[in-house]
């Protein structure tokens, strides 16, 4: 029984068995849109195009946290000069910042008030530009 399934069997199944690997190797390796060269050279660029991707999204990951923290920065510095400054500390005056754009809204006592208002945001540091939407509060009536 050893000799049926042993030695006689291994001797002609495993060469038979590399011999049609070794035919169907390169079928299988094949493709239709060209060498093995090829496929490597534009999985490499696909890999290549991915890395650049990563990094693209990482930088503008970046600049937006870092353009975040300057408008934190611009509002801060904003809000405290209202706050400072003899016309304006009395109001109710909103600040928002978007990437160095600084956005008033709310309400104070007078034209000129809202003038200062958007003056002393002008003036301060990072601020590229001022929208200036307050409104003044009605008069009382006497």
């Amino acid at each position: 029984m050893k000799n049926a399934f042993g030695l006689k069997v291994k001797v002609i199944v495993v060469p038979a068995l590399l011999l049609g690997m070794a035919v169907a190797a390169p079928i299988f390796a094949q493709e239709d849109n060209g060498s093995a060269s090829q496929s490597m050279h534009r999985a490499g660029e696909s890999a290549e195009s991915a890395a650049s991707d990563t990094g693209q999204a990482i930088k503008h990951a970046y600049h937006g946290a870092a353009t975040a923290l300057s408008d934190t920065a611009i509002t801060a510095k904003v809000k405290s000069a209202l706050h400072e400054n003899k016309v304006t500390s009395g109001s109710d005056i909103h600040v928002d910042t978007v990437a160095g754009v600084v956005t008033l809204k709310g309400t104070v006592s007078s034209a000129g008030a809202s003038a200062t208002a958007q003056q002393v945001t002008q003036q301060t540091s990072g601020v590229k530009e001022v929208r200036n939407e307050l409104t003044m509060a009605p008069t009382a009536v006497r």
